[in-house]
């Protein structure tokens, strides 16, 4: 019996490995553009519970977000990329944004709370987040080298891709790749 039993814990185990290196295949077959930055990782990584606040000073941490997938972006007022994204982001979120999905923007590093108002404003950024990371300590824990950084986390809370660079987040091929992780 105890044979019996591993041969078919061993089978279970190795179609669940297989349909998760499918199911990286597929999302990978999806990347066309700028979305070809996006690397998946075989393996998901544990992610940072730095915390980082609000204008308000509450406190957030990446584990808040459990439960659904998240796009974390790292950006800052001061950088060209990233400012140049973020109105897709926008649209993503507003496109996808629910109980499934959310994108988090954390600015990072030295950025004013009027500066970052202003170019919302300017941009019409209006279904994102103000949040904040202002000594960086998220950021380093991550391993944010350079702006913008892009990471998608599961609703376990792990790494399962990385953008380094820009990105169209409002394209066809970003919004598949998306929909595919959230969809059930």
């Amino acid at each position: 019996m105890g044979i019996l039993r591993s041969i078919v814990l061993y089978a279970a185990l190795a179609v669940g490995a297989n349909s998760a290196v499918a199911d990286t295949a597929d999302l990978e077959a999806l990347r066309e553009g700028l979305m070809k930055k996006l690397v998946f990782h075989s393996t998901p990584k544990p992610v940072s519970d730095k915390v980082f606040t609000d204008p308000d000073g509450g406190r957030h941490q990446l584990s808040d977000y459990r439960g659904k997938y998240i796009l974390v972006n790292f950006w800052a007022t001061w950088c060209a990329p990233c400012r140049k994204e973020m109105p897709s982001l926008d649209t993503l979120q507003e496109t996808l944004g629910g109980a499934r999905f959310e994108v988090v923007t954390v600015a990072t590093g030295r950025n004013t709370l009027p500066g970052i108002t202003k170019f919302f404003a300017k941009a019409d950024v209006t279904h994102l987040p103000v949040l904040l990371d202002p000594k960086q300590a998220l950021a380093r824990d991550m391993a944010v080298l350079g702006l913008p950084i892009s990471v998608i986390i599961d609703p376990e809370g792990r790494e399962i891709a990385r953008l380094r660079g820009d990105a169209e987040w409002d394209t066809k091929s970003a919004l598949a790749i998306i929909n595919a992780l959230i969809t059930p």
